[in-house]
């Protein structure tokens, strides 16, 4: 059974902060932004928002790894049986002869861009959309940021779909 490469995940989570850099950049959409928030600017982040945002560009690409890694599925169904961690057993068994077959099924970076993006699409609109909706935030608001988090998603997804 192939093992995962757990060091894929803290590796892709750097795709968000790199998009950052680059989508909200005056000269892509930071003009933009600012122009919608009445000239508010994204300003210099410090060290410990950078982390922080690190951390929950890590935890996302976490669930997009389970979201577009389907062999991760078959992992979920029997964790928490006792049976499962024993060697040899039934699981153990089942586990072991699925990966071998199916190990390598939609494994590809394709594969994870069309996940990520749907995840980016369908949560992006239901949170960026619900709380710019209550805010009174113009529609191109919800869209800059859409876009942002639907490439986000869909180039995480793909790296950790293709090297997890």
């Amino acid at each position: 059974m192939p093992q995962p490469n757990w060091f894929i995940i803290p590796i892709a989570a750097l795709v968000p902060l790199v998009l950052a850099m680059i989508w909200y950049h005056p000269s892509v959409m930071g003009k933009r932004l600012a122009k919608l928030n009445g000239g508010q600017t994204i300003g210099k982040l410090s060290i410990g928002k950078v982390a922080i945002f690190y951390l929950f560009s890590f935890l996302l690409a976490y669930v997009l790894t389970l979201m577009s890694v389907h062999q991760s599925a078959i992992i979920q169904l029997f964790f928490m049986d006792p049976e499962f961690a024993k060697p040899g057993s039934q699981y153990a068994g089942f586990v072991k002869d699925f990966m071998e077959t199916y190990g390598d099924r939609h494994r590809s970076f394709g594969h994870g861009m069309i996940h990520g993006a749907e995840a980016g699409l369908f949560f992006g609109l239901a949170l960026l959309g619900g709380t710019a909706i209550m805010q009174n935030k113009p529609l191109k608001h919800i869209w800059i940021h859409l876009v942002f988090w639907i490439l986000c998603c869909s180039l995480t997804a793909g790296v950790t779909c293709a090297f997890f």
